[in-house]
């Protein structure tokens, strides 16, 4: 299979493509995955945590069987192509789904925290926080939140307390320019809520930087109310 092309990329879909990258990267280390950043891709050289891909595409133009020449492409691997520019169809994958990259301008009408976020500090939160986001999302694996990840400078675990419980979260991570946002889960609190405080939450410890992530259906939806814009498509493909 030759390179496969997509559409040029604005720049805030590129710093998301990054952000995002940078955060699997962060997560599959905490797993002593070994990984890596090429030029037109990150790639891991072995299989990586449930929910995480084995390689995020870094540009529009890449050869789709020079890169799964780098990861293990058989059965279970997932690959993000970050401009919905490859066909993988041939190589036996099928489309997992389809999302929008999002793009928020820190001075973007940020309001106050309503809701009372705080920062994972200990191991032991961070297990709560991790029994809740699985909760919400089926199938999901907690243990794939390692307590290392909390000595990260460049990573901050997000949460909603309501007494000894975790009832909102998300991960901010730092890369280059921009703040990535993903991991957004609402609980039982107000979703609209919940994404319209969550950039007030993230300036906190990462003031001053734009941030950026995907959604998809519902929690899309909610992301574009709280400010964020849509500035590309990203595709997601799976070999079963």
């Amino acid at each position: 299979m030759g390179a496969d092309h997509a559409p040029a990329p604005e720049p805030a879909a590129r710093l998301a493509t990054w952000a995002n990258a940078a955060w699997c990267d962060t997560v599959c280390r905490s797993h002593l995955v070994p990984c890596r950043f090429d030029v037109d891709a990150w790639v891991a050289s072995s299989r990586t945590p449930a929910w995480y891909p084995d390689a995020v595409t870094l540009s529009p133009v890449v050869a789709a069987d020079r890169l799964l020449d780098r990861v293990d492409h058989g059965p279970g691997c997932s690959i993000k192509d970050s401009f919905a520019g490859l066909d993988l169809a041939p190589a036996g994958f099928e489309v997992l789904f389809d999302a929008t990259w999002l793009h928020r301008l820190p001075a973007d009408g940020t309001v106050g925290d309503r809701l009372g976020w705080r920062l994972v500090r200990t191991a032991g939160e961070l297990a709560t926080w991790a029994g809740a986001w699985a909760a919400g999302s089926a199938g999901a694996d907690p243990g794939v939140f390692r307590p290392r990840l909390l000595d990260d400078p460049a990573v901050a675990v997000l949460a909603v307390w309501a007494g000894d419980r975790v009832v909102a979260g998300a991960v901010a991570n730092r890369a280059r320019s921009a703040v990535g946002v993903s991991n957004v889960f609402t609980g039982t609190t107000d979703p609209d809520l919940v994404w319209g405080t969550l950039a007030t939450a993230v300036y906190a410890p990462f003031p001053g930087l734009p941030l950026v992530g995907y959604e998809r259906g519902g929690d899309l939806a909610m992301a574009r109310r709280a400010g964020f814009r849509p500035v590309g498509d990203l595709r997601v493909w799976l070999r079963p």
